[in-house]
C-alpha cells in the first residue's frame, strides 16, 4: 500500500522563497509610508531611469508619466546630467480612497564619463518619457585606421 503524499499531489505548488523579493516589498512600503507621512523637507522621489552607452552617445531614458515637458527642467553642469521638475497632483471631484502615485517635485542626476559633451545635449519627452540624448567628443569616438603593407 502507498500513501500519497504533499510532494505527490499535483494540486501543490512549491513557492520558493525569495529574500530579495521581500525586502524590494519591504522598501517599497516604507518608500510609501514616508510619501505618506512625510512633510515638507522628506527627500524627493527620483524617478527610474536607463543609461545606454553607444558609440556616439549617452542615452538616458527617464520615466516621468503624466509630467508635462515645460515642468521639467534640464542642466548639464560639468559631466553631471541632472532632471528635475514635478509631479503635479490631478484634480478630483471625489473623495480618493487610495493614492499610491507620486505628487511633488523630484530630481535625478547621474555622473557621465569623462568624455560626454555638454555642448551637444538634446532631449525630447514622449509618451510619459524623458530621452536626453548626451553626445561624446569626437576624439573619444572609436576611429578605424587602415593598415598599409610597407
Amino acid at each position: 500500500m502507498t500513501m500519497a503524499t504533499r510532494q505527490d499531489s499535483p494540486r501543490v505548488t512549491a513557492a520558493r522563497w525569495d529574500p530579495f523579493r521581500d525586502l524590494e516589498d519591504v522598501y517599497e512600503r516604507v518608500g510609501q509610508l514616508m510619501d505618506a507621512f512625510g512633510g515638507p523637507g522628506r527627500a524627493m522621489p527620483a524617478p527610474l531611469a536607463d543609461l545606454e552607452e553607444t558609440d556616439d552617445a549617452y542615452i538616458v531614458d527617464i520615466d516621468l508619466p503624466n509630467v508635462r515637458r515645460q515642468d521639467v527642467d534640464l542642466e548639464m553642469r560639468d559631466n553631471v546630467l541632472r532632471v528635475s521638475g514635478e509631479y503635479k497632483e490631478r484634480r478630483r471631484s471625489g473623495m480618493v480612497r487610495r493614492r499610491n502615485r507620486r505628487s511633488g517635485p523630484f530630481e535625478y542626476a547621474i555622473a557621465l564619463p569623462g568624455d560626454a559633451d555638454p555642448e551637444n545635449v538634446n532631449a525630447t519627452l514622449f509618451d510619459g518619457t524623458l530621452t536626453a540624448r548626451v553626445g561624446r567628443s569626437s576624439a573619444s569616438r572609436p576611429r578605424r585606421i587602415e593598415v598599409k603593407g610597407s
